[in-house]
């Protein structure tokens, strides 16, 4: 069918490698590139000979247009799967530009040197990419991702108009240290720390980091404290989701990473501003980044599961509507499948199946496009298909009902 050019070699785009030479009929070719070669060669390495696609490798720096427009020449990939940071969607947008290459990620940009994630920058891109003739998917991971097509999906089959959505990110995984982060250290910690934000009635809503709490009893994990938080897809929801009266998002933290959090915030640990030590600049955050527990690390020793999905509340011929749709995956049974756990699989697997859409011709127009603005129902299907089955409940209990009669908490 085609040939995939995977930019990055950390957990996301391992499992993502895992999971396109499982689809050897659309993945006919892939080529992994990172600036660190060995880390391509090593999945290399373990993968080949367990698949009918063929496995090439590349070293390239993502920062560096020219370099990625080179190697997008000499490959000539069908698609362009950005599993690389963040930092660097905007670089690899525009390699793919030149080259008029088809683009996918897993989260939108942000700049290195401010906090701050949002679309704009990657919207501005949309004309451009029409023009050229092709497509670029954004956010095909989970969160954002899987919660836009649970969207898109719950829109198309079970409402006329969708007026609250509650996305619920619970992590139910330990993994025995004190404090680690799940995912690069430096963005997550950037994304806790930072104010809360949900929209309502067509106006944000800021609330202090961690300042609203909720307590929820997720399928197959338990009673969790879940704190609201900004997340991107709010953003691209808010949008393309017509009637939208409310939308949050909210992800789970156990005390013991709170706790260290708090610490190291009040002690300049999480700042991303420069500071000079022994004649050097360095950035907090950053060397932070290097003295926690490398997230790929994390696999083997992560036991329970993961639980995502979205609540909905809305109408269907005039009469109220409630659903939630959800996911739950296990941390061992990634890491037996694919040697990583649930929060590399599950942000992974999607990409995979978002890069296939776009391959196979399913979604394909040319443009930018958040991932809630093409049909839902095939991705739905690969989703049951390589690894994330979703589960449907038609009366769910909502976010702000009491569980097991505790109060609902505001937390300063």
């Amino acid at each position: 069918m085609g040939k995939a050019l995977i930019i990055g070699a950390g957990g996301v785009a391992s499992v993502a490698v895992h999971k396109c030479v499982q689809n050897s009929d659309v993945f006919e070719e892939i080529c992994i590139a990172s600036r660190t070669k060995s880390k391509c060669d090593d999945l290399k390495a373990k993968l080949e000979g367990t698949t009918k696609t063929k496995i090439t490798t590349a070293q390239v720096d993502a920062d560096n247009v020219d370099e990625l427009i080179a190697l997008i020449n000499e490959v000539k990939p069908d698609i362009v799967m950005n599993l690389a940071l963040p930092y660097q969607d905007l670089t690899i947008m525009d390699a793919c530009l030149a080259t008029k290459t088809h683009y996918m990620d897993t989260a939108n940009y942000e700049p290195e040197d401010t906090a701050k994630f949002e679309y704009k920058w990657q919207w501005d891109y949309k004309e451009r990419f029409e023009k050229a003739g092709i497509t670029a998917l954004l956010g095909s991971g989970f969160d954002p991702g899987v919660t836009g097509v649970f969207s898109a999906y719950a829109l198309k089959h079970y409402f006329d108009e969708i007026e609250y959505i509650d996305i619920l990110d619970c992590n139910g995984g330990d993994h025995g240290y004190p404090f680690a982060t799940n995912f690069n250290p430096e963005i997550n910690i950037r994304e806790v720390s930072a104010n809360g934000r949900y929209w309502e009635n067509g106006d944000w809503v800021e609330t202090e980091p961690m300042e609203i709490k909720r307590v929820y009893n997720f399928a197959e994990v338990g009673e969790k404290d879940m704190y609201l938080l900004y997340h991107e897809e709010l953003e691209s929801l808010a949008k393309n989701m017509p009637g939208l009266k409310r939308i949050r998002f909210f992800m789970t933290f156990g005390q013991s990473y709170i706790t260290h959090l708090k610490a190291l915030e009040n002690v300049g640990m999480t700042s991303i501003e420069p500071i000079e030590f022994e004649g050097k600049q360095i950035i907090p955050l950053q060397f932070l980044k290097a003295v926690l527990p490398d997230p790929a690390s994390l696999g083997p020793r992560t036991v329970g599961k993961t639980n995502i999905g979205c609540i909905f509340q809305g109408k269907k011929d005039g009469k109220p509507v409630k659903y939630y749709v959800y996911n739950v995956c296990d941390h061992q049974e990634c890491y037996r499948e694919v040697g990583s756990q649930a929060i590399s699989y599950t942000t992974g697997v999607p990409a995979m199946i978002g890069a296939a859409m776009v391959m196979t011709g399913k979604w394909n127009k040319p443009g930018v496009f958040n991932i809630e603005e093409f049909d839902p129902d095939p991705f739905m299907e690969e989703l049951n298909k390589w690894g994330l089955p979703w589960v449907e409940d038609f009366n769910p209990v909502l976010v702000d009902e009491p569980v097991n009669d505790k109060k609902l908490e505001f937390v300063r």
